[in-house]
């Protein structure tokens, strides 16, 4: 891959999110907000306005609606383009894993020792907080936490996987529980896990959730409380005129005014505030639900699992008891299996199909990484479905989250690495804290400054390839003008 190849990738145009995009495992059958509207046409004046309705818009929607409620509530309106949840959230995997070891040597590089551990601690901390929630709210997600497990098939990300976790509990500490780590040989990863011909494994924390579900269930509890969502109306321009107060939200169903505005969409975002165009680039995720093979245990598999090679790797789920189809396995990943290391999954927005190439790759792969431990398959079939999803990557590997620089009412969280589920949730938080103008010493204690939004990051475009391969990060960054939406 070059260099030039993914500049000419980064310049395209995101789009609006399609029509009919391929069926989330999910989202069938669909919730019953799937295409709520609060009421019959958007209102024309608003406090505050959400794009997008995954888990970010979600939980910024929880957040704010939780500090007040009925006439000390400002008035909310989120606007989703497609049904409630149907972007990235609602098409990934359900997988609350952390993996912080992986980033944790260039973290520990290129930041220093407070701020690596930070956001070691800030996924940590989001994974839990995801499932405190959905205990707290009652939202009946699957919620599920244990262990996880790295396998790995590649001898230099093993031994890197072990400097990385050495750094890790002596920087956190041996006894914090975002430092706990196990390591299993050859032998011992079959016996326990499963699978074979591996060079080894690591398990630490992590958990599961139906992603859908849990988003949904926020989406509800907000709209008690006063939401107004506006589902299938997508957002065709944000126009700010000079020198006003007011935000002007172009849609396919009318023109909303806003005093401010939140932007939550990820992948998408340049569509709408075109400065980030380069910045947040999209990427294009290849999910399965599998059918277990026979020859797996009954009682389902010990946990979460990540397949790591020289170049890429895989995640699998298995749908925790007392779930949907108990036992099912999700897999993703296989990105890196296209020509040309997949580059062109990088600013691909249709989520409406699927690459043969990448998709029966994730669809074979179970068998090959399981062995003969996987018996024979299913008589009903492996696959139950494929589907694609929307991710952001930025080029520093951070997500934006703050207030825009130059503008005291533009406000975004976005480019979530493919990692939403343990950013997502406290990134909101922080976001309504700064909002709300909390910005204080408190927050910087737990809240990584990698993540904030600044003028020199909104320059910054990415040239190379970033988190879909596993060896260190070949990038290249450009530091471009700023340009206004």
């Amino acid at each position: 891959m070059t260099s030039i190849a993914m500049d000419k990738r980064a310049t395209i145009t995101p789009g609006l999110p399609p029509l009919r995009p391929t069926l989330s495992y999910w989202q069938d059958p669909p919730s019953h907000l799937a295409t709520h509207r609060t009421t019959p046409s958007p209102p024309k004046n608003v406090d505050i306005v959400i794009i997008g309705s995954g888990i970010t818009g979600a939980s910024i929607a929880y957040n704010i609606t939780s500090r007040s409620e009925g006439a000390s509530l400002p008035t909310i309106l989120m606007l989703e383009a497609r049904t409630a949840c149907s972007g990235a959230t609602g098409r990934n995997g359900g997988h609350t894993k952390c993996a912080s070891y992986r980033e944790f040597l260039d973290n520990l590089t290129n930041l220093g020792e407070k701020e690596a551990a930070k956001i070691a601690r800030f996924q940590f901390e989001c994974m839990r907080a995801v499932h405190a929630c959905a205990r707290k709210e009652g939202i009946e997600c699957d919620s599920w936490q244990g262990d996880t497990v790295d396998i790995f098939y590649d001898q230099r990300q093993l031994e890197k996987a072990k400097r990385s976790i050495a750094e890790i509990k002596r920087v956190l500490g041996p006894g914090d529980p975002a430092a706990r780590y196990t390591f299993y040989d050859a032998d011992q990863t079959e016996k326990q896990f499963y699978a074979q011909h591996s060079l080894g494994a690591v398990q630490y924390e992590a958990g599961s959730i139906h992603p859908y579900r849990f988003v949904t269930g926020l989406l509800a509890l907000a709209l008690k409380k006063g939401l107004n969502l506006q589902t299938e109306t997508p957002v065709l321009e944000i126009i700010k005129p000079y020198a006003s107060s007011e935000i002007h939200v172009k849609t396919s169903r009318g023109t909303i005014t806003a005093k401010k505005l939140f932007l939550a969409t990820n992948g998408y975002t340049a569509q709408l505030y075109p400065a980030l165009q380069g910045v947040i680039v999209p990427l294009r995720g290849h999910m399965t639900a599998q059918r277990p093979g026979l020859g797996l245990p009954k009682d389902g598999l010990p946990g979460t699992y990540s397949f790591i090679y020289d170049d890429g790797y895989e995640y699998m789920i298995p749908r925790p008891p007392g779930s949907k189809v108990a036992g099912d396995i999700m897999i993703g990943g296989g990105s890196t299996k296209a020509p040309d290391e997949g580059i062109h999954e990088f600013g691909e927005t249709d989520d409406t199909t699927t690459r043969s190439v990448i998709r029966q790759y994730v669809e074979n792969c179970t068998k090959e990484y399981f062995g003969s431990n996987w018996g024979e398959d299913d008589p009903n079939g492996r696959i139950r479905n494929a589907w694609t999803g929307i991710m952001g990557y930025s080029a520093d590997g951070f997500p934006l989250i703050g207030q825009i620089p130059g503008f005291n009412d533009l406000y975004i969280a976005a480019s979530f690495q493919g990692s939403g589920m343990v950013l997502c949730f406290k990134s909101a938080e922080a976001l309504v804290k700064i909002f709300y103008g909390e910005d204080k010493p408190e927050l910087d204690d737990w809240f990584p400054k990698a993540f904030r939004i600044s003028e020199e990051r909104t320059k910054r475009t990415f040239r190379g390839r970033l988190h879909t391969k596993t060896k260190p990060m070949d990038l290249e960054v450009e530091v471009k003008s700023q340009t206004p939406c």
